[in-house]
This record gives structure tokens, C-alpha cells and sequence, in this order.
């Protein structure tokens, strides 16, 4: 499928004046040419880890619908390209981001009706373009978003689509939209109170209150808080030693956690899939890792020996 139809079958695009503003972005997205600055989502690959950055920091990285198709185009690749083992999610000009271009919202007439219905595929497969643009992707490997500066509003969104945040320790994240009248349609009222519990969750959705990193952490929406002007190198760090883990096994348990979260309907049936889903991983990868711990690798609770090498 390509991207083009991925958008129009989301977005159900009737007005035609449209059309060309969505098959140029598709091809910007394919053209990694152009100066860095003149990109609105920059990727980058070092080692196992592939970078997604968005590049609007003179609107605070606020996502338009050309930013959207460019993240879940970024996602995608991601997603396909086997020497990439995880990703890690941030914004450029110190902020991850403010949430969604109000200003195309209030000057596009009718832009929130002519988004589809939510379809989101399979974990690894195709999935439809959200209005943040990946939110609606199950992705196979795991991805760690920087948080700086504001992750509010959609831009929080976007931060609970990653499996884990490293926060700065002056980031703000809220419900911001909560002012104008602008609902979450990227996950956040799946995610977030799945993530930290109802309670905690409808006291941020309801408020629209700021959180702080401290609170965040405390909360369980942050996973690590770090100083100022380090979550990226901190996230990229993180991201390294995840990737230096047996990769089969990693993804099969990550899986089952997903599952047992949003799609099981009894804790019998998450065994089952827990079961069905990592017994093959002994033969493929647990024998091998078995054999370096007779031979004295990891013993004492050591994890020396499975620091990237970078």
C-alpha cells in the first residue's frame, strides 16, 4: 500500500485541493537530499539505533499533516529495516512537542471530520496513518522517546506511543488542549491510563494540568529523568543497550506484555500467548545464552558483557 493511499483511506480526504499537498509530501519524504533545516522529520542511524527527529522548532514542533505522513513514513522505514533495533523519538530546538498546528486546525474547516476511524493493524504490520501520524502503528521493536521541553497536548500523545521516556528534569508534559475544546485522538485515553492507572490519568486528562519531570517519574509516565539538554544521548544510550540484548527473545517478551495490556481477555489467555510465543526463543536463543553462563558470563548479576559496543 503505498503512503499516499495509507493517507487518503485515514483521512478520507474529500476536498480535492488536497491531493497534490499530500503526493509532495510523500515524495519529500523519499528525497533525503535536502539541507536538514528544509525537512520536517530528519532521520539518522547510528549502529542499531534509528533516530526520528521532528523538525519544527520555530512552531515548537507542533505536527501539521505534512509532518504526520513524514513520522509514520519514518516509522515505517524504521519498522522495515532489519539492522534497525530500536529507535529513539525526539524533537529538535529543545522541544519534543507541543502537540498538534493549531493554526491549520483553526484555518482548515472541517479538518478533524475527515479523519477514518482508528483502524490499527496487527503488532509489525501495516497500520493507517494517525493525526499525529504514527500513533495508530503496533511496531515490532521498541522505541524510547527524549522528552525537552513541552510534550503536551498531542505532543504527549506522541511520547506514550514510545515504550519508554527519558525525561529532562525541566520537561513539561499535560493535556493542554484541554483548554480548547480539542480532543485526544492519538491514544492518549488508551494509553495513559493503562500506563499510570485511571485515577492518575483522569486527573491529567480532566485538569489538563502541567506535570513535571519529578511528578512524571513518581507517576510512571517518565522512566528515567535526566539533566538538561542530555535525554537525547541519554535516550540513544538506552536504545544501545536494549539493542545489545538477544533480539528474538526481547521482542517476544515485549510482545506478550502489549498483549496481556490491551488485547487479552483473561490472565488464562495471556499465559497461553506468553507460552506460545516464547518457546521457540529457547531453542533459537535461550541454549546459546545458557552455555555463556556456564562458561562464567554474567555471573554475580554482572551486565558488563552485554554493553553495546560502540
Amino acid at each position: 500500500m503505498s503512503l499516499y493511499r495509507t493517507w487518503r483511506i485515514c483521512f478520507k480526504v474529500g476536498n480535492p485541493g488536497w491531493t497534490p499537498v499530500l503526493v509532495m509530501s510523500a515524495r519529500k519524504m523519499s528525497d533525503t537530499s535536502g539541507k536538514t533545516e528544509d525537512r520536517l522529520v530528519v532521520t539518522e542511524k547510528r549502529g542499531g539505533v534509528f533516530l526520528i527527529g521532528i523538525n519544527r522548532p520555530h512552531v515548537r514542533n507542533c505536527v501539521n499533516h505534512h509532518t504526520a505522513l513524514q513520522l509514520f513514513n519514518a516509522f515505517q522505514t524504521f519498522e522495515n529495516d532489519e539492522t534497525s533495533l530500536a529507535a529513539v523519538f525526539y524533537g529538535r530546538g529543545g522541544t519534543f512537542c507541543a502537540g498538534y498546528d493549531l493554526k491549520e486546525v483553526a484555518s482548515t474547516a472541517g479538518v478533524l471530520e475527515d479523519i477514518g476511524e482508528a483502524e490499527v493493524g496487527p503488532m509489525g504490520g501495516e497500520a493507517q496513518v494517525g493525526p499525529m501520524g504514527p500513533s495508530r502503528m503496533q511496531l515490532s521493536k521498541p522505541v524510547i522517546a527524549a522528552v525537552d521541553g513541552y510534550a503536551v497536548a498531542g505532543g504527549m500523545e506522541l511520547a506514550l506511543f514510545a515504550d519508554l521516556r527519558v525525561v529532562e528534569d525541566d520537561a513539561i508534559m499535560g493535556v493542554f488542549c484541554r483548554r480548547f475544546g480539542v480532543p485526544l485522538l492519538d491514544g492518549g485515553t488508551v494509553r495513559l491510563p493503562r500506563l499510570i492507572g485511571l485515577s492518575r490519568a483522569l486527573d491529567l486528562i480532566l485538569t489538563g494540568r502541567p506535570i513535571g519531570a519529578q511528578e512524571a517519574l513518581e507517576f510512571g509516565l517518565a522512566n528515567r529523568v535526566v539533566p538538561k539538554g542530555t535525554a537525547l544521548e541519554a535516550a540513544v544510550e538506552l536504545a544501545n543497550q536494549i539493542a545489545a540484548f538477544p533480539q528474538e527473545c526481547m521482542r517476544a517478551d515485549r510482545r506478550s506484555a502489549y498483549h496481556g495490556m490491551f488485547d487479552s481477555g483473561s490472565f488464562a489467555e495471556s499465559m497461553k500467548f506468553e507460552f506460545r510465543h516464547g518457546k521457540g526463543i529457547v531453542a533459537k536463543e535461550s541454549v546459546k545464552g545458557a552455555k555463556r553462563f556456564t562458561e562464567g558470563v554474567g555471573r554475580g548479576g554482572s551486565f558488563d558483557q552485554f554493553k553495546p559496543k560502540l
